[in-house]
């Protein structure tokens, strides 16, 4: 994979638009509006003409796989339909009017896919890019649906690749998303550069136990990964989040 990603980034060109973007929403205020959301928010979701696909997530209370939510964060997973810009959907969707007038603040990653397996929901949402030239820093989306029998046997395990994944050199921000409580799961993480995550995949010993047991145990139905390049990190606030709060 290491030679493969170096072919692209000495073949690469420069990006010609954004492919999907990842906001979270922050709420001090309104939380209950926004956990309706999670239903209410699908339908204007489905209809919305910039988005290819999308899925709306709750977020976990620490940094990685959670059991405990975060009632004050919810996620936006957005691909881009071509000829649309995140630009155009906080300009002309009225359900982001909505999130942006309710919350605290909004923070924007907008995403670059280059490497990735898997599926999600039984397709592949993520077209992949030639790897950019520059100093972008990168980020790894890990998403699992868990066997409903399972369950057990994983929440025992996870915790610890999770806690150790925030406090890793290299790495910048954590969290934990996802559909629904327990069993479907990801994580999203940002990194200064591609070594840092290969540093981690491959030193941290947490996380080569998962990997171990994931393969051993069968955990997982359905699995996705991906890494990105992040083309832009941004906060977009109504009110008065200075980039604290998560």
């Amino acid at each position: 994979m290491q030679k493969n990603l170096q072919a692209e980034i000495e073949n690469s060109n420069r990006v010609e638009s954004t492919p999907c973007s990842l906001y979270f929403f922050h709420f001090r205020k309104n939380k209950y509006w926004a956990f309706k959301q999670m239903r209410l928010a699908l339908k204007p979701l489905k209809e919305s003409p910039e988005l290819d696909f999308f899925k709306l997530m709750g977020c976990g209370g620490g940094n990685g796989f959670s059991m405990v939510p975060d009632f004050s964060t919810y996620a936006l997973l957005c691909v881009w339909k071509k000829g649309f810009s995140p630009e155009d959907f906080e300009k002309d969707n009225d359900l982001y009017h909505s999130y942006f007038q309710r919350s605290s603040g909004i923070r924007r990653f907008d995403l670059h896919p280059v490497v990735g397996k898997g599926s999600w929901g039984g397709g592949v949402p993520f077209e992949m890019q030639p790897v950019l030239k520059g100093d972008y820093p990168w980020a790894v989306l890990t998403r699992a649906s868990i066997k409903w029998w399972k369950v057990p046997g994983f929440w025992a395990s996870v915790p610890g690749v999770s806690d150790s994944a925030s406090g890793f050199p290299g790495s910048t921000f954590s969290i934990g998303i996802g559909e629904w409580p327990l069993i479907e799961q990801a994580t999203f993480s940002v990194w200064k550069n591609p070594d840092s995550i290969n540093q981690f995949a491959y030193q941290s010993r947490h996380h080569k136990n998962v990997i171990k047991k994931t393969r051993q145990r069968n955990w997982y139905s359905e699995e996705l990964f991906v890494r990105f390049q992040v083309l832009n990190d941004e906060w977009l606030s109504n009110a008065d989040t200075t980039g604290g709060d998560f």
